[in-house]
This record gives structure tokens, sequence and C-alpha cells, in this order.
């Protein structure tokens, strides 16, 4: 977040929906993030890390098969579920509803990559 300039952003009052990708999500990519982790691709990563943020507070309890949730970045997420399964553009949420000072996490296993990245 500090890379891309969004320290500040998330720190207002929000209130945002934040799908938070696990550590191994990261590690999972490999040496793929470094390139946007260059301060001269800022904006790069700034879109990838905006695309897993939705403004307003979206609890577990609000989510709906085929639901759309419109990004921060400007793009849209699809949320799916089947049965107890909710995976978000396809990465599963591993844990739901994490209280947030500003809002409400989604722990998903995957990071997600905006359309044309």
């Amino acid at each position: 977040m500090t890379a891309a300039g969004l320290v500040e952003t998330l720190e207002e009052p929000g209130p945002y929906t934040v799908f938070a990708p696990t550590n191994e999500a990261f590690e999972a990519l490999g040496g793929t993030l470094e390139k946007p982790l260059e301060p001269a691709n800022e904006s790069e990563l700034a879109e990838i890390l905006t695309y897993h943020v939705v403004p307003g507070e979206l609890s577990s309890s609000q989510r709906e098969d085929g639901q759309m949730l419109k990004t921060v970045q400007g793009d849209s997420l699809e949320v799916r579920i089947d049965g107890e399964e909710v995976t978000v553009n396809g990465a599963t949420v591993a844990m739901p509803d994490v209280e947030a000072s500003n809002g409400i996490v989604h722990v998903i296993d995957e990071v997600l990559t905006p359309p044309g990245a």
C-alpha cells in the first residue's frame, strides 16, 4: 500500500470492503509482483491494489450469487456462491467478515488482476 501511495486513501473513514489476498496468494505469484513494486510502476500497483477494494461495507450476509461489485479501481468483481463456497472473480473467500476500523475485510486465496493488467 505504501509503494502505491494508498495508505492515506485507505485510512480515510470509509467504509470499505477489502478482499485481501493471503500471504500464500502473493507467494504463488513468484517474481511477477517485482515489476509493479518498482517506484516507476506506482500507478500499475495502485490499479492492482484498488481492484481489491470496494466502497461501502459488504458483509457476507449481504452477498448474492452473481452480484457485481464496483471497485475503487473502476472495474467490477463478480461474487459467486455455491453452497458454503463463496468466490470473488474465482478467488475463494477463505475468511469472511474480519472487522476493520474503517470497514470489513474478506481474506481470499488469490491475488485479483484487473482486466487488461
